[in-house]
This record gives structure tokens, C-alpha cells and sequence, in this order.
């Protein structure tokens, strides 16, 4: 049975994926003005849900960006050129997030709908994400979400990312459920394979940068894949079936705040 549902955050509230994909292509120019944005956001999609340092390292890999990164290590005080191209692509990424139309007019209404549903139906939520905290504050700050969560954790609660079922089982625990008794919900393959990892029920709801994976994969049961966010509440529902009402003082508290 289920008892508590945890939301990943990019992709799946909000697609925050799309501008991270941005900043990192727009990074990738600025070290190398002979590469094009659109290469760089195609390279991202195989890399969605995963830690920081793993896309960063990724991309200056495939890219080429080792010796014109390495030139900038000094500017930020850092010792590997994958952390100085963190650092031009946090300033892009830093600057899309000042302007909060431009997250509000990312979010998925159906998705948070899910979130607001199963919070009045007495489920305890938990956000799982790999974004930082400070930047997953904010971005649940403009989106009106900051108390719809129980229990918030983010990558440096951590020290293992997606697809390692460390975070998702930390919320677990924290929520005080059992991992067979949660239901994730995700867009990302490396959050599919942490949830399936840490022994969860797991719904893939994708996007247009994950989408095509999941059809070229057999990770989930496409009958666990929705396409359409608007098909999402029917099948969380044919899923966990009948609602249940949390018992008194069952409210947790937040990792997430508590990092203030």
C-alpha cells in the first residue's frame, strides 16, 4: 500500500531542466564561441537528472572545453576545469532565475495539481531533487510550494546523487514509511533508476528532454511512462487506489528548511 508520495523537483514540478540545459549551452559558447547552443542542449538530455559534477565533467568531455576551462580555474579560485565551467554556467543559470515569470511560465500545472490533490487527500509528500538547496528554495518560493512538502531534500543532503537510491531513501526515513510503501514521482531516467533502486513504486512523467529515452528503454512498464501530464492524477490513482488521511501529529518537518 501506498503511504507517502515523493515529487522530484526539475522536470517534474518544473522545467527547470530546460533552463539548465540553456545555461549549460550558453557556458559552452562563451569557452567556445565556435560551438552551437542546440549541440550542447543535446548532449544535456542524455544527462538529465544527474549531479552536477557528473554533467558538468560530461559536457567539458565531450565538448572539448578541458583547455579553455582550465584557463578560466584561476578567475574562480577552483582546481579542475569542470568546476570553472560550473562557475560560467551558474552565472547564466543565477541570472534566469532573478526573473520569476520565466519560472512561473515553466511550471507543469498538471503535475502540481498531483501535488496539491494528493497533500488534501492526507499523503505525506517529500521533494527529492538534485538541485541544490539554495536554488531549490527559491525556485519553491516563486512557485507557491515551499510548505506543500513534509520533508525537502536536496543534493547537498547527500553525498551520493541520482541514480543512487541515497536521497530518496534519506526521505524515507525522514518521513518515517517504508521504502516499498512510497511512490516517486519522476522525469528523469537516473530518478526512474534511484526510486527502483531504493525498492519504490515509480511513475515516469517526461519531457521533451527525456521523452525519447524512455522509448528507447525498457526501464519502466510504459504503463508507468505518461507523455501527457494531463493523464498523470488517472494513473497516480489507479495506483495507490483509495485515499488516506494522515493520523494526528504525523507531520514530519523538512530537511530543506531546516538548512536555512
Amino acid at each position: 500500500m501506498i503511504s507517502a508520495i515523493i515529487f522530484d523537483l526539475d522536470g517534474t514540478l518544473v522545467e527547470t531542466e530546460e533552463l539548465k540545459a540553456l545555461s549549460y549551452a550558453r557556458a559552452a559558447v562563451e569557452l567556445r564561441p565556435d560551438l552551437g547552443e542546440a549541440d550542447v542542449v543535446e548532449g544535456f538530455k542524455d544527462l538529465v537528472g544527474h549531479s552536477r559534477q557528473e554533467v558538468a565533467t560530461a559536457l567539458v568531455r565531450r565538448f572539448g572545453l578541458e583547455g579553455v576551462a582550465r584557463e578560466r580555474m584561476a578567475e574562480f579560485g577552483v582546481h579542475k576545469p569542470w568546476q570553472a565551467f560550473v562557475q560560467v554556467r551558474l552565472r547564466v543559470y543565477e541570472a534566469l532565475l532573478t526573473d520569476p515569470e520565466l519560472i512561473l511560465g515553466h511550471r507543469y500545472p498538471h503535475n502540481i495539481a498531483l501535488l496539491c490533490e494528493v497533500r488534501r487527500s492526507g499523503y505525506p509528500t517529500a521533494l527529492s531533487t538534485m538541485s541544490h538547496c539554495e536554488q531549490a528554495r527559491h525556485v519553491l518560493a516563486v512557485l507557491g510550494l515551499t510548505d506543500e512538502f513534509d520533508i525537502i531534500a536536496t543534493r547537498d543532503d547527500v553525498e551520493h546523487g541520482k541514480p543512487d537510491p541515497e536521497i530518496d531513501l534519506l526521505v524515507a526515513r525522514e518521513l518515517g514509511v517504508k521504502p516499498e510503501e512510497c511512490l516517486v514521482i519522476e522525469d528523469s531516467p537516473a530518478g526512474v533508476q534511484a526510486a527502483l533502486a531504493a525498492g519504490m513504486e515509480v511513475i515516469a512523467v517526461t519531457t521533451e528532454l527525456t521523452r525519447q529515452k524512455f522509448r528507447d528503454t525498457d526501464l519502466l512498464d510504459r504503463c508507468r511512462v505518461v507523455d501527457d501530464p494531463r493523464m498523470l492524477p488517472t494513473v497516480v490513482r489507479r495506483l495507490i487506489g483509495s485515499p488516506r488521511r494522515k493520523t494526528p501529529g504525523e507531520r514530519v518537518g523538512t530537511l530543506g528548511k531546516e538548512r536555512a
